[in-house]
C-alpha cells in the first residue's frame, strides 16, 4: 500500500521535484548534525589536551623544585645562614 503511494507520487514531476528536494534537505541535515558532533568531539578533546597540559606543567615544576632542594641538613644549615633558601 505504501510502495503504491510512493509510486504514484514519483509518478507525476512534481512529485518528483519535491522528492528530489526532500532528499537535498535530509542530505543537508544530516551534514550538520555530523558538524555539530564532530564539532563537540573536538572540544572534548581539546578540554582534555588543555588537562593534560596543566597537569604536566605542575609535575615539571615539582621535579624541578625538588632538584633544588638541599641535599642533607648541612646545606640547609648553609642555605639558611647564606639567605639563599
Amino acid at each position: 500500500m505504501i510502495a503504491t503511494l510512493l509510486g504514484g507520487f514519483a509518478a507525476r514531476p512534481w512529485g518528483r521535484a519535491a522528492l528530489r528536494y526532500g532528499a537535498i534537505a535530509l542530505a543537508v541535515l544530516l551534514f550538520l548534525l555530523s558538524l555539530r558532533r564532530s564539532g563537540e568531539r573536538t572540544g572534548r578533546l581539546a578540554e582534555r589536551l588543555e588537562t593534560t597540559e596543566k597537569a604536566n606543567d605542575v609535575q615539571r615544576r615539582m621535579l624541578e623544585a625538588a632538584a633544588r632542594r638541599p641535599r642533607d641538613r648541612n646545606e640547609l644549615v648553609e642555605r639558611l645562614r647564606d639567605g639563599r633558601f
